[in-house]
C-alpha cells in the first residue's frame, strides 16, 4: 500500500476499548504550554466554560455507535461554525450540528469512496472529491446537489476554496490540478507538471497562492495565472499541507514527520517527530498557535506554532486517524478514521468530549436506537436519551413514557434498526 494511502472498504474496524488521557494546555505569550492542572481542575475549566452546556447537551455514545458505514477519509467545519462535514468510503457526505453532533443529513451521489472536502468562507458551499473522479457542489445548509464536475482521470484526492469563495482547485491522481470558477462550476484551467500524483491542497489566506503536494514534491503556484514559482523537494511522501492564517508557515506531512516551512521562499524552520506511523492530516487553528496532526498510530497531536513544541498526544481512537478539522473559535477539534466515528476534542485542553455523539443509526451496529426530532425545518438525530428541546416535534424516541415512540423493524443480521413511525 503507498503510504498515507486510506484503506478499502473490507478494512476492519477494532472495538472502542483505548480510554484517552486528559491534561490541559494554556496560552501563553509564545504560543501554547502544558499546565501542570490535575485531571478534575482541567474537566472543571471545561464545565464551567460559556459554551459547556451545549458542548455536553447531547448523551455519550451506544458502544455500538458509528458515524459512517466504512472508513472516514475527510471532514470540515464551515467557518460559521454551525457545521461539521464528514466524507467516508462509504461513497457518502454527512452533515452534523456543531457543537451537539446531531445527525442532519446524507448527501448521496457519489459512486466512491469520498476522499476530500471544503466550505466557502461563506458557509453556503460545499465541495467534495471522490476516488469516482469527480467533484460535487452542494448548498449548505441544505445539502441540495447543485452541480457535478467531471473532466479528473484519476481519483480526486484534494480540493480547496479560496477564501473569496470565487475559485476551486482540484488535485488528482491523474497528475494534473484543475481550477474552477465558482459558483457556475466553470472549468479555468489545467495545471500540469506535478510529478507524480497529487494528494493534497492548500490556498493561502490572501488567495493568490496555491500549494499541492504528492509524492516526494511540493509545488508553489500563483493565482489564477497557475504557473509554478516554486518546486521543494522533500524526503517524504506528502499526505498533507496546512498554511497558517498569515500566510508565513507551510506546514506539510508524510512518512513519520511533520515539517514546517517558511511559504515565503521555501526555507525548512523545523521537523516535528514524535508520531510513530504515517501522518495523514493536518490542521491550523485560525490565530495560528496551534498546529494538529492525525496519524496512522491512531493518535493526533497537539503543536505550538511558530516554535512547533509537542504539547499533547490525544488518544481515543481505536485505529487509523485520517482527517482533522479545528473549529473557527478554536474551542474544537474533531478526528476521525478507520474506526468510522468522528470524535471531539475540548481546545485548548485536549480533552475529548463524552457528550458529543456523531452517531448514524443506519451505519451502526444492530439494535443502536435514536432520537429524532424536527425542529425550524430541520431534522436532528441524536442517540438515545437525548433531550427533545422546547418547541420541537418528535417524530422517534426511545425512551418509554416519552409520548413519541419507534417501531423496530428486523435487519438481515437478525437484530433491530429503530426508525421513526
Amino acid at each position: 500500500m503507498r503510504p498515507g494511502r486510506p484503506p478499502g472498504k473490507t478494512d476492519s474496524h477494532e472495538a472502542d476499548t483505548d480510554k484517552p488521557e486528559v491534561y490541559s494546555i494554556r496560552r501563553v505569550r509564545s504560543g501554547w504550554e502544558l499546565s501542570r492542572r490535575g485531571l478534575f481542575e482541567a474537566v472543571a475549566a471545561v464545565t464551567v466554560s460559556a459554551n459547556a452546556s451545549t458542548r455536553l447537551q447531547a448523551q455519550g455514545c451506544p458502544s455500538a455507535g458509528r458515524s459512517h458505514l466504512n472508513v472516514i477519509l475527510a471532514l470540515a467545519i464551515s467557518p460559521n461554525g454551525r457545521l461539521l462535514a464528514s466524507g467516508g468510503s462509504d461513497d457518502t457526505v454527512k452533515l452534523w450540528s456543531l457543537p451537539d453532533g446531531a445527525l442532519l443529513k446524507t448527501l448521496q451521489g457519489h459512486t466512491s469512496a469520498v476522499k476530500s472536502l471544503a466550505i466557502s468562507a461563506d458557509s453556503r458551499l460545499l465541495a467534495s472529491g471522490s476516488y469516482d473522479r469527480s467533484i460535487k457542489l452542494w448548498s449548505l445548509p441544505e445539502g441540495a446537489l447543485l452541480k457535478t464536475l467531471e473532466g479528473h482521470t484519476g481519483n480526486v484526492n484534494a480540493v480547496a476554496i479560496s477564501p473569496d469563495g470565487r475559485l476551486l482547485a482540484s488535485g488528482s491522481g491523474d497528475y494534473r490540478i484543475k481550477l474552477w470558477s465558482l459558483p457556475d462550476g466553470a472549468l479555468l484551467k489545467t495545471l500540469t507538471g506535478h510529478p507524480p500524483y497529487i494528494s493534497a491542497l492548500a490556498i493561502s489566506p490572501d488567495g493568490l497562492l496555491l500549494a499541492t503536494g504528492g509524492g516526494r514534491t511540493i509545488k508553489l503556484w500563483p493565482l489564477p495565472d497557475g504557473t509554478p514559482v516554486k518546486t521543494l523537494n522533500v524526503t517524504y511522501e506528502v499526505n498533507a499541507l496546512a498554511i497558517s492564517p498569515d500566510g508565513s508557515i507551510l506546514a506539510s506531512a508524510g512518512n513519520l514527520t511533520v515539517q514546517l516551512r517558511a511559504l515565503a521562499d521555501g526555507a525548512i524552520l523545523k521537523t516535528l517527530e514524535g508520531h510513530t506511523s504515517f501522518v495523514t492530516a493536518l490542521a491550523i487553528s485560525q490565530d495560528g498557535r496551534l498546529l494538529t496532526s492525525g496519524s496512522q498510530d491512531k493518535s493526533v497531536k497537539l503543536w505550538s506554532l511558530p516554535d512547533g513544541t509537542l504539547l499533547k498526544t490525544l488518544e481515543g481512537h481505536t485505529s487509523l486517524v485520517w482527517a482533522v478539522a479545528i473549529s473557527p473559535d478554536g474551542e474544537f477539534l474533531a478526528s476521525a478514521g478507520s474506526d468510522r466515528m468522528v470524535k471531539l476534542w475540548s481546545l485548548p485542553e485536549g480533552i475529548l468530549l463524552a457528550g458529543p455523539c456523531f452517531m448514524d443509526p443506519a451505519a451502526s451496529q444492530d439494535d443502536t436506537q435514536a432520537v429524532q426530532y424536527t425542529k425550524d425545518g430541520v431534522v436532528y438525530t441524536l442517540p438515545c436519551g437525548s433531550p427533545v428541546p422546547p418547541g420541537a416535534v418528535c417524530t422517534c424516541n426511545c425512551v418509554k413514557s416519552s409520548g413519541c415512540s419507534c417501531v423496530g423493524h428486523t435487519s438481515g443480521g437478525g437484530g433491530h434498526y429503530w426508525y421513526p413511525n
